[in-house]
């Protein structure tokens, strides 16, 4: 046996894109919604004093804009002097294939900017797309409170209930824990929870719907003995139920006195604290805008809300001119660098955006020219492939983003939906098929509800093979009840 000495040297190169905090930034622009990518701009232009929001130059105005030539205040900022410092990040960002790059990295982040922003007058026409503001339910309660006739003890008892509310109004724990907190007798906190109960709106400082409803009868002016407290008291369930029969048989009445007794329950509020919103006002700002031309659905980018940002000339000056000090020199390069990647970085995010968005509308023209009945079915992939990105750049890009058009405002991930089979063997879209069993039990005959096999036999008729058990889904998640719960008496309103 021969021994034997050898050397064997293997060297591997590979490329990659090295992660820094600036791409990072990039990704994270890509995927937050509008309202946060604003505020992160609010907050970039507070931070970097060379960042600013260009508001009407003129045409031939040398200042760096979103638009604009960025490519000058890029090469002074990396103009740096000789020493120790490393090449400059931003040297690289020409050379950077954005989708490649987004592709690559796009499964290492999941977070977005937490957080809204304080919308000014550009946003009036944008007001009906958000909940009215009220006051918040506790709010409303304590001014009531405070204008009571009590004693000082009974109002700190009182008090001490209304901020132990939820938001739909009820207590958040027994009476005799809250006697237990607020140091109080079992009989003061009672008291205090009948005369709250009385309050605007009426029903809430109650531990059930039960004792809700039956608060908001006695307010009315029913008596114990009357029907309708008799079925709110022992028979919730059976209402649930449109068990009218049983329901008149149990209290002694006529079957038309419980479906009138019907009528009045359904007349009261079993959330009363529901009207009031204790969150900010949230704004729907449409990231892009479909309208039709000449026939045809066109994509239109919005830009309103978002500055158009700029490196100030006179910062710029201080680094062509070499005025500022070599400490001051490297800080300003540095932040210039930063306003210019995030220009940068706002703009392939519109352009992405509205790439994305002209796709979709190309595969859901029938949509946008005649509505949901001509929706499609669509996933990622549909998209992704048509513009040579990867699904997950697609799914960010749409993530929390909107269009409008003339019948409403539409996120854009709602026109991915699964496929359904035809009869015919096509496909035909789930959120088109949810339409169809909305439109069926719409003109169904409430006296004879009709139950889910019957939807989807009917729905069989209109080419739809679709199993009962997949309508009942559909169905529930339409928010629609079942047939038993939909039913009602000729003497039902």
């Amino acid at each position: 046996m021969a021994l034997e000495q050898r050397l064997n040297l293997s060297v591997k190169l590979t490329q990659k894109l090295q992660m820094t905090p600036q791409l990072r930034q990039a990704i994270k622009i890509l995927q937050v919604s509008r309202p946060e990518l604003e505020n992160m701009v609010a907050e970039q232009l507070e931070q970097n004093p060379v960042l600013e929001e260009r508001e009407g130059a003129s045409p031939d105005e040398e200042y760096t804009s979103r638009t604009g030539d960025v490519e000058t205040a890029e090469s002074e900022a990396t103009d740096k002097p000789t020493g120790e410092e490393t090449p400059s990040e931003t040297s690289q960002l020409e050379n950077v294939d954005w989708d490649d790059y987004v592709d690559r990295y796009s499964g290492d982040f999941h977070g977005s900017v937490s957080g809204g922003s304080d919308l000014d007058d550009r946003h009036a026409a944008l007001i009906e797309n958000s909940a009215r503001v009220h006051d918040t339910l506790t709010d409303a309660l304590l001014d009531e409170l405070n204008l009571a006739a009590m004693s000082d003890e009974e109002r700190r008892v009182g008090r001490f209930v209304i901020l132990n509310l939820n938001t739909d109004g009820y207590l958040t724990c027994s009476r005799e824990e809250l006697a237990f907190m607020a140091g109080a007798t079992l009989e003061m906190v009672g008291e205090a929870c009948e005369i709250i109960q009385e309050f605007e709106p009426p029903g809430c400082a109650c531990v059930d719907l039960r004792e809700c409803l039956l608060v908001q009868l006695r307010l009315r002016g029913y008596e114990d003995d009357d029907f309708v407290v008799l079925i709110v008291r022992d028979h919730l369930k059976d209402l649930e139920s449109c068990r009218y029969d049983k329901l008149a048989k149990a209290i002694g009445c006529e079957t038309a006195e419980a479906c009138e007794a019907h009528k009045i329950i359904r007349s009261l509020e079993p959330k009363p604290g529901r009207n009031y919103n204790d969150n900010e006002t949230k704004f729907i700002s449409p990231d892009v805008t479909v309208r039709i031309i000449d026939g045809e659905p066109t994509v239109i980018r919005n830009d309103d809300g978002i500055p158009e940002l700029r490196v100030s000339r006179y910062y710029q000056k201080l680094l062509e001119e070499k005025l500022a000090p070599g400490d001051a020199r490297g800080y300003l390069q540095e932040k210039v660098r930063s306003a210019v990647w995030l220009i940068k970085s706002i703009e392939q995010r519109q352009r992405t955006l509205f790439k994305v968005t002209e796709s979709i509308v190309r595969h859901q023209r029938g949509f946008f020219l005649h509505g949901v009945s001509h929706l499609k079915p669509m996933v990622l992939k549909d998209i992704a492939n048509e513009i040579g990105m990867h699904e997950s750049t697609v799914s960010r890009a749409t993530a929390n983003k909107y269009v409008q058009i003339d019948r409403g405002i539409y996120e854009l991930k709602y026109f991915f939906t699964s496929s359904l089979k035809s009869t015919d063997g096509s496909e035909v879209s789930s959120e088109s098929v949810k339409q169809q069993i909305r439109q069926i039990i719409g003109e169904e005959d409430p006296r004879k509800p009709l139950s889910d096999q019957v939807i989807s036999s009917e729905l069989a008729k209109r080419n739809v093979d679709i199993a009962r058990r997949t309508v009942a889904k559909y169905r529930e998640s339409l928010g629609i009840l079942p047939s038993s719960k939909r039913k009602r008496y000729s003497t039902e309103g």
